[in-house]
């Protein structure tokens, strides 16, 4: 057979070795990819060293793995049941993967699947073991098996290396659906400096969001992500004050239309519950952060208030198949990204580094297989 290298990962908190393996070969529903670029997400180093201690529910692969959630590169082959996706597409590869014949899955809802998993990363499931032994192959290799659902097609004027960030922009998007974010509203977004802080604001702004308030600690991130848009982003440090009452001296009392807290997962959970409080009146509060501690919610406050306090997690093929889309059209610019490309025997500098970079949402670590 067909041989490849890929990095896995033989032990908890110990380095990723590259290893020659064989090159996996699709099954009939399925796509083979030759992958060209796979970003990595911030949360990695957490991922592959403190996982079981901070989300034992939440299982990682078998060892050894291969890790590895935003892969994009070019389709080699597919399965003789494949229709739509050819060799030589230029693709992204979702990493949502469930057991595809639930009632949830058969209503196209596969992040709602008991078996919710990411590939190359983490299951929801205590059962995602079953999941990941169909697709066992992650992003850091050469090659990898995804399902046909699972293809985004990626326009020319996106690169490998952006679509690598697809996941985390995707998952922005996604929050903005359940936010029913629209044109003439007014978006507060917490956590605006990081990877889904950032995409959230242009996404935001593409989709006709009249301003964008936002919160960050991080003061140099904070101007940049203003000169993203001057007239219609406003910034506050967090520490500076409420801000749930500073989002409401920005709109006469009223609120934000909708919060995307993108808050990381120490973030303190009072700094959530103070923008909860700035959003207005039947408003929408969209959790996509990664905040780890149990929140005190007032339920007669959203209940007077007719306030919806929504989870959110990835996105569905669609609407990561709509970025795209914006992006081909010029709706959404990815020029913002900094890309700092690692070759697959560097990928353990390449997470490392990733933890320390001071770029914020700005950065795109991305591995080169």
């Amino acid at each position: 057979m067909a041989k490849m290298l890929a990095a896995r990962l033989h032990e908890l908190g110990a380095p990723m070795s590259v290893d020659t393996i064989d090159v996996p070969t699709p099954r009939p529903t399925d796509v083979l990819v030759r992958v060209k670029a796979c970003g990595i997400v911030p949360n990695m180093a957490n991922v592959i060293n403190n996982w079981p201690t901070w989300y034992p529910h939440q299982p990682l692969p078998q060892l050894p793995a291969i890790f590895g959630l935003d892969p994009a590169g070019v389709v080699e082959a597919v399965g003789e049941a494949v229709l739509n996706t050819r060799p030589g597409d230029r693709v992204y590869v979702s990493p949502l993967r469930s057991c595809g014949s639930c009632q949830v899955c058969r209503g196209g809802e596969l992040s709602r699947c008991r078996y919710f998993t990411l590939n190359g990363y983490f299951s929801t499931s205590r059962d995602g073991q079953r999941i990941f032994d169909l697709y066992p192959y992650g992003g850091f290799a050469e090659y990898m098996t995804a399902p046909q659902h699972a293809i985004v097609n990626i326009p020319d004027n996106m690169t490998f290396e952006q679509a690598g960030k697809l996941g985390y922009i995707g998952t922005s998007y996604g929050a903005l659906k359940k936010a029913a974010a629209a044109p003439g509203q007014v978006a507060l977004i917490d956590g605006i400096t990081g990877t889904l802080g950032v995409a959230s604001t242009l996404l935001a702004l593409a989709s006709g969001v009249s301003r964008v308030l936002g919160t960050g600690r991080n003061e140099e991130l904070l101007k940049r992500v203003k000169e993203l848009a001057p007239d219609r982003i406003e910034v506050m440090r967090l520490g500076e004050g409420s801000t749930g009452e500073w989002a409401k001296s920005r709109t006469g009392g009223e609120g934000a239309d909708f919060v995307i807290s993108a808050l990381g997962a120490k973030a303190p959970v009072e700094t959530m519950l103070d923008s909860m409080q700035g959003v207005r009146r039947g408003g929408r509060v969209v959790n996509v952060g990664g905040v780890a501690d149990r929140l005190p919610v007032d339920v007669k406050w959203l209940m007077d208030e007719q306030v919806q306090l929504i989870g959110s997690n990835w996105f569905t093929t669609a609407q990561g198949q709509e970025v795209a889309d914006m992006v081909a059209t010029g709706a959404l610019d990815l020029s913002y990204l900094i890309t700092k490309p690692f070759p697959l025997s560097e990928v353990n500098e390449a997470i490392s580094g990733r933890v320390t970079d001071l770029d914020g949402g700005f950065s795109n670590y991305v591995v080169i297989p």
